[in-house]
């Protein structure tokens, strides 16, 4: 748990140091269930919302974004970062579903999508095109955090929604685009769910090629 924390503290110093044009943390346990006070959903310490804090804390920049597209709401990340001008968070999540949030942000830099069962990824990038691109726009994050979890995959038995590795790869580039605009293209991902192991390893394999631009 701490060199998960630890990987998303490294990766970003890495980014901002221009030693890598973006990166990927492959580390378990996740974290964006982990509150100020308490772990939960598997995560002990909430790794992007470290990494976003040492973005801002220590390493001195204005405003990050942090996107979430995870099955399971961040409330973690949520609780950690409400009420902090200099973060925008973005997020989708199957709603009703564990931890049974999110339907009422926390904060007003909180933008949260709940999305009902057995919703497909037409609908999904539809949702992200229309809500989180204007916000993303306007707030011009200095650098972008994403707390990638796959398991909104079709084949994960954990929840109920139907993304498949196309519609990670648009996601992906969507950051992409926005990063590229106004953060110099600097982007930390960190694996958080995904329980298919085959579903997850396909759409991980998406998420890194298309970071990678290959």
């Amino acid at each position: 748990a701490l060199r998960a924390a630890g990987a998303a503290v490294q990766a970003t110093d890495l980014v901002m140091d221009g030693r890598a044009e973006n990166a990927f943390c492959a580390v378990r346990p996740p974290g964006h269930h982990a509150t100020r006070e308490q772990a939960m959903g598997f995560c002990f310490f909430n790794n992007v919302a470290v990494a976003a804090r040492h973005a801002l804390d220590v390493r001195g920049l204005d405003r990050v974004a942090v996107i979430d597209f995870d099955v399971h709401h961040g409330n973690g990340t949520e609780d950690i970062l409400a009420g902090d001008e200099r973060v925008l968070m973005v997020s989708i999540f199957q709603d009703p579903l564990y931890p049974y949030s999110g339907s009422e942000p926390k904060g007003a830099n909180m933008l949260n999508v709940p999305v009902p069962p057995y919703t497909r990824g037409a609908e999904v990038r539809e949702m992200i095109e229309s809500l989180w691109m204007p916000a993303l726009e306007r707030f011009r994050p200095q650098m972008v955090f994403v707390s990638a979890g796959f398991d909104a995959h079709r084949d994960d038995d954990l929840a109920q929604l139907g993304l498949v590795e196309a519609d990670y790869e648009w996601i992906t580039l969507r950051i992409m685009d926005v990063a590229r605009r106004h953060a110099k293209g600097r982007i930390v991902s960190c694996l958080e769910g995904g329980y298919d192991l085959g579903a997850l390893a396909r759409s991980v394999g998406v998420h890194l090629r298309t970071l990678a631009g290959i």
